[in-house]
């Protein structure tokens, strides 16, 4: 990705099954350590990230080869396992099952309007007047 210029930014949301508090003390740290690891893994950057007691809430810049929906399925999958490996009482109270709620929410983040791109676009001259993708309102 050396040659592409990308700015993407996601904010995402995910929370604990059965909204269960139990992201805190030494496994809110465990897992913002495992989410940490995840992200630099695959060159995503952490802008912001809050892990409450049942949720997880971050804003990424993440690169354009990555579906966020393989990145999601990763982290969730990767830190409900480490975590209940780790942690016995978790084990316990999800039978090693899913520590996570099914979905998430994402949300896009940029800089740039839809307008602002709009007109940069109408406004660049290369010589030639190309209505080809023009798109005209009656």
């Amino acid at each position: 990705m050396e040659d592409t210029a990308y700015d993407m930014q996601y904010h995402i949301v995910w929370t604990t099954k059965y909204r269960y508090k139990i992201l805190r003390g030494k496994v809110a740290v465990r897992l913002r350590g495992i989410i940490w690891q995840g992200c630099e893994a695959r060159n995503i950057q952490i802008i912001r990230g809050c892990i409450g007691k049942e949720y997880v809430h971050l804003l990424v810049s993440c690169p354009p080869n990555i579906a966020l929906s393989n990145l999601l399925q990763y982290l969730k999958g990767h830190s409900s396992k480490m975590l209940q490996e780790e942690f016995n009482k978790l084990r316990q109270r999800y039978w090693e099952q899913h520590l996570w709620a099914p979905g998430y929410y994402c949300g896009t983040v940029g800089s740039v309007t839809e307008d602002m791109i709009k007109e940069y676009i109408e406004n660049q001259d290369n010589g030639q007047d190309d209505e080809t993708f023009k798109i005209v309102k009656d």
